[in-house]
């Protein structure tokens, strides 16, 4: 069977048992600050299992799309290594929420993989939780008894906590699973030895191919262990080495998933596969990443300096070095993979083929600017390597290739393989100790601790009211304490509220709540987390079971309303002027400004821009009522024309905001009309990153006062010039003008220095080996010192001279000597300066034929002149 058929089928075989088939999550996170990617099929249901909103349908089927290259599961170093670790993999999974458990899980995962798949019976092998006596958690004799039906004993084995019993975090719900496993070697190896004795040792042909969790617990704050109401189930198998063993082979990277993008890198390189383990990591690892990354770029999250961002962008400059250092790829090369990758997953993920172009064109210029910095790297270790070897040294110290890592992004393998080849190293234990007091500094920073929630009363659902209202009278439902190095804040739930939470680029709403018992508490920020509304507090609410009043702060709310809808303008008139292939890419609107990234491939020019900012403020002007429609089923929302953005986390219905032509999905606040706006002013437009524009504006009074501060500054130089008519042109008067002086300068300099390399000449003094000068000189520029050695090189023969003088209080020394004398006396400028610099309290250094210094120390100069004819012998 191809990929693409073992796919369908796990989703077909589900479907016959009842379950709702629903689409991959985006793999980039959103709503979960634990997280920064999906890195198991069960996050999307992540806030069906805490309880926060009801299940879609009790029977749920899917691929996930996830990442596995941060915290906890980061396989980033084995990938390429091995044949089953990867960055970016698909999760097949099956759910059961409140619906069937053990049983059904496993007689299912039994169907599946023996009769639909016609996996051999006798390869395969089930694991059942032990039990845990500190925790007084019995052994799962439930699973074993229903794993009895369909394996013998010797193929069910009991195993530990660590790898039969799940857990989604420190805190969560967890649960014994069962995992299957499968024995993959030949008949005569398993006569040899039976695979039960090789099941969770590390074979790579004796792996896990299911995992049955069996949700039924919940793990609280302080490490106790709670059961839970309702048991649910969550399954997971890896999709990669699911076709590995239907298609017969004993790696992943053989299977259909893999091999096409192979060949295309043996092609690209000119180099075989098989033939050589440099050369094949290199090969798994660059069609691993580019998978990794082009899913990461569809779903919306770009590389850069931060955050995941960050992370996708060590990904790729991964799979560059490993293309220039085992490939010999000086040149960007994966971006020519990507029609490859769409052959084999462009009919699954449309959001791939939609967005080929724009993937295409990100991944070339993150190529082009890492191998510039791979180049300026090889400089640096260059000139280390030089100066180790001049020392008479073997090593480099590892702080130095930390250095080089951590702040240059220099590989540090690619640094341990330079210093090989010019017979140095450097010590792994100073570069892991440098990196640990990163990653400790990192761990530090980000140390919190969450308590868990406090629940006063049972509200399942929290119901925003904040597009009709302001104000509303709530309940707080629940509420937990988080500390962390610098203080301690309290998180908030209502049953109700009219506080927007931050997302969809928009900042959360802030404001206070109060009762009638006179107590008032600020809300510092409004944010989200798995669908939850949580208002951030100083300090938990003294009387807690009392009806509270919820105000919004609505001039800050109005403003941030401004900027929102004007962001929706902006993107507008952007596809308008610039072309259709322009999409939103990334927001950020508060009551301050708006940012708004996009993709384009140029600087928008000038012209441009200002098309764009009379496009919106005409839009403004015609004062367009908003249309709003709520609970919009998805597929009739885009078929209104309404933008979906790639990576965004849509519903089954969403909420609908037009203005005239614009119509987008959005869940932010709005103005009433685009005539609430005022006006729109663009301050910034910028590169963010490869492909990827930004356009920071104002509006509303802001606008009004940028305008206003700009005008000011106008008139103030109009005064200033007095200028009576035109200031562009009174302005590129003076331009001009003070070109002619500097010229009239630099002339007048040269003249200056001229008579004064003349009047040096009457100076000089009659040495052993040459003529000697040193003088202190007077000057009116600071380029002129280096002019005049220049002058007095070219102008004499067999002359050392030293210059010194103070200029703008600092003082300065120029030693040089004409070719001649370096050449028959081995004399060396920049040695010479050393030894008197340390008068004027400074340091420099330059050319056997020329060298400057500069001090601090003015009073020293004449010492300093005096040292140096001491020096030479006058």
């Amino acid at each position: 069977m191809t990929s693409q058929e073992i796919r369908q089928k796990f989703l077909d075989f589900f479907k016959s048992k009842d379950h709702l088939i629903v689409p991959s999550a985006p793999i980039v996170v959103k709503d979960d600050p634990s997280l920064m990617f999906i890195n198991a099929g069960m996050n999307q249901f992540k806030d069906v299992f805490l309880d926060i909103k009801p299940a879609k349908a009790g029977r749920v089927a899917d691929v996930q799309k996830c990442l596995r290259v941060s915290g906890k599961h980061n396989d980033l170093e084995e990938v390429g290594r091995d044949s089953y670790h990867h960055t970016m993999f698909e999760m097949l999974g099956n759910w059961s929420f409140g619906d069937y458990f053990k049983k059904e899980a496993i007689e299912y995962a039994w169907e599946f993989l023996t009769e639909i798949l016609q996996i051999p019976q006798d390869r395969l092998y089930a694991t059942v939780f032990e039990g845990h006596k500190e925790e007084s958690l019995e052994p799962d004799d439930e699973a074993f008894g229903y794993w009895k039906k369909y394996l013998p004993d010797d193929h069910i084995l009991f195993d530990n906590k660590k790898n039969n019993f799940w857990e989604m975090g420190e805190q969560g719900p967890c649960g014994p699973c069962s995992e299957i496993h499968i024995d993959l070697r030949d008949d005569d190896e398993r006569r040899k030895l039976s695979g039960a004795e090789l099941v969770n040792k590390d074979n790579p042909l004796v792996i896990e191919l299911w995992n049955l969790v069996f949700i039924q617990y919940n793990r609280l704050a302080n490490g106790s262990l709670e059961k839970l109401p309702t048991h649910h189930v969550d399954t997971g198998m890896g999709f990669e080495r699911l076709c590995m063993v239907v298609q017969n082979k004993t790696s992943n990277y053989d299977t259909d998933l893999f091999t096409p993008l192979l060949k295309e890198v043996e092609k690209l390189s000119s180099l075989p596969y098989g033939n050589d383990e440099k050369t094949d990591i290199a090969m798994r690892v660059v069609s691993d990443h580019l998978r990794a990354v082009s899913f990461a770029i569809a779903d919306g999250q770009l590389p850069s300096n931060t955050g995941a961002g960050y992370v996708i962008r060590r990904i790729l400059r991964r799979a560059i070095r490993y293309g220039f250092t085992f490939l010999h790829q000086k040149e960007p090369f994966i971006y020519k993979l990507l029609p490859t990758l769409m052959s084999i997953f462009g009919d699954q993920y449309s959001e791939l083929q939609k967005q080929k172009d724009f993937i295409t064109k990100v991944i070339l210029q993150e190529e082009r600017a890492f191998l510039n910095t791979l180049e300026k790297g090889l400089l640096l270790l260059d000139g280390i390597i030089a100066k180790t070897k001049k020392a008479n040294q073997t090593k480099i110290d590892g702080a130095t290739a930390f250095v080089l890592y951590d702040t240059y992004g220099f590989p540090k393998d690619l640094t341990q393989l330079i210093l090989e080849e010019n017979d140095l190293h450097f010590s792994d234990e100073e570069f892991n100790a440098e990196m640990q007091k990163q990653k400790q500094r990192s761990r530090q920073a980000a140390e919190t601790e969450t308590e868990d929630w406090q629940v006063f009363f049972d509200d399942s659902v929290e119901e925003f009211v904040g597009y009709d209202q302001l104000e509303a009278s709530v309940k707080i439902a629940k509420a937990r304490i988080i500390k962390d190095k610098k203080q301690t804040k309290v998180h908030l739930v209502f049953n109700i509220t009219p506080f927007y939470a931050e997302g969809g680029g928009q900042a959360g709403d802030t404001g206070y709540i109060e009762n009638e018992k006179g107590e008032k508490i600020e809300i510092l920020n409004t944010i989200k987390e798995h669908d939850l509304i949580i208002h951030v507090v100083k300090k938990m609410p003294q009387h807690i079971d009392v009806p509270f009043r919820a105000v919004v702060d609505a001039k800050k709310r109005l403003q941030t309303a401004r900027n929102h809808t004007a962001t929706h303008l902006l993107h507008y008139a952007l596809r308008q002027v610039l072309g259709t292939h322009v999409e939103q890419k990334g927001s950020l609107v508060d009551n301050h400004h708006l940012r708004f990234d996009f993709s384009h491939f140029q600087k928008v020019t000038d012209d441009e821009l200002k098309q764009v900012e009379l496009f919106v403020n005409d839009l403004i002007m015609q004062a367009t009522p908003l249309e709003e429609k709520r609970q919009v089923p998805i597929n009739e929302a885009v078929e209104m024309g309404a933008m979906a953005l790639f990576g965004e986390k849509y519903g089954d219905v969403v909420r609908v905001v037009r203005f005239g032509e614009s119509v987008e999905l959005c869940g932010g606040t709005h103005v009433e009309n685009t005539g609430n706006i005022g006006l729109l002013k663009i301050t910034v437009e910028t590169s963010v990153s490869a492909g990827i524009r930004r356009i920071e504006a104002v509006t509303g009074d802001t606008a009004v006062k940028f305008v206003q501060s700009q005008n000011e500054t106008i008139n103030n130089i109009t005064s200033l010039l007095k200028v009576s008519g035109n200031l562009t042109q009174a302005v590129s008067k003076l331009k001009d003008d003070n070109i002619l002086l500097e010229k009239q300068v630099e002339s007048l300099l040269a003249e200056q220095t001229n008579s004064l390399v003349v009047s040096l000449a009457e100076k000089k003094i009659q040495g052993n080996d040459a003529d000697i000068l040193v003088e202190r000189v007077n000057l009116t520029d600071a380029n002129q010192l280096k002019q005049l050695g220049f002058l007095l090189r070219k102008q004499n023969t067999n002359l050392i001279f030293v210059i010194g003088t103070v200029f703008k209080g600092k003082p300065q020394l120029l030693v040089g000597a004409t070719d001649d004398v370096v050449k028959n006396h081995d004399f060396h400028a920049g040695k010479l300066i050393k030894e008197i610099a340390t008068e004027i309290r400074g340091g420099g250094g330059g050319q056997p034929f020329l060298a400057t210094a500069g001090g601090s120390f003015a009073e020293g100069l004449n010492n300093a002149l005096n040292k140096a004819k001491t020096t030479l012998g006058v």
